[in-house]
């Protein structure tokens, strides 16, 4: 089954009136390590704390990290050499939204002290984000596969994944490790992004029957 599907039914609605329906611990010979799994680490722990409406699915779902095997990634492991990053601590695909609206498939990478963005279809890096230019991190209260990494220094990131959960659960702890503060995760129906350096957006949820609805609209 292919990761990036929901168990349930969501309607994402663009600003422009389009629709689109989205149906339901080894060390490498280079020196880079990879995180051993987490087993049985219960949802309800920070930083939801019981605040979240979580999809069935998700709930008591163990923790992999490298859902990708890195190590067997020639071009992965070539783009974290390159920047000196040696432990990676989650490895997915992952949906990115872009300004324009549309939906680009990516390689999801968080290490101790960055979050990059691979294009898979070419193989290269589109974006290293430090974790330290991350100010807070937004999601809805109810049961979508949608979250936000707000970096004010640069422009924000719109993404979309059924393991939203350990992604979110992920940059907290490396977060709080490698700083001396923890980051904000705001819950909320409605939240603003800055979808390009001069272009906010706002995520808008509503609880239908059968699923979510979702409206990305342009402030």
């Amino acid at each position: 089954m292919d990761k990036l599907k929901s168990l349930r039914r969501v309607n994402i609605q663009t600003s422009n009136g389009d629709d689109v329906v989205e149906t339901p611990g080894a060390k490498a010979e280079n020196g880079t390590q990879f995180k051993p799994p987490q087993n049985n680490i219960a949802e309800d722990q920070e930083p939801f704390m019981g605040m979240k409406v979580r999809r069935r699915a998700s709930l008591h779902r163990d923790y992999k990290g490298d859902y990708l095997d890195v190590p067997s990634q020639p071009y992965l492991m070539k783009i974290l050499e390159k920047q000196g990053d040696q432990k990676v601590l989650f490895a997915d695909k992952v949906l990115k939204f872009t300004g324009s609206g549309k939906m680009k498939r990516r390689i999801l990478l968080i290490t101790e002290f960055a979050i990059y963005m691979v294009d898979p279809e070419i193989d290269a890096l589109k974006r290293r984000i430090a974790l330290a230019a991350v100010d807070k991190l937004c999601l809805s209260e109810l049961s979508d596969n949608f979250f936000a990494v707000i970096v004010p220094t640069e422009y924000d990131i719109l993404m979309a994944s059924t393991r939203k959960t350990e992604i979110v659960t992920v940059l907290v702890e490396a977060i709080k490790s490698t700083s001396e503060y923890e980051i904000e995760v705001l819950f909320s129906n409605r939240f603003e992004y800055n979808a390009t350096a001069e272009l906010v957006k706002e995520v808008q949820f509503e609880d239908v029957e059968g699923g979510v609805k979702t409206r990305i609209v342009r402030k």
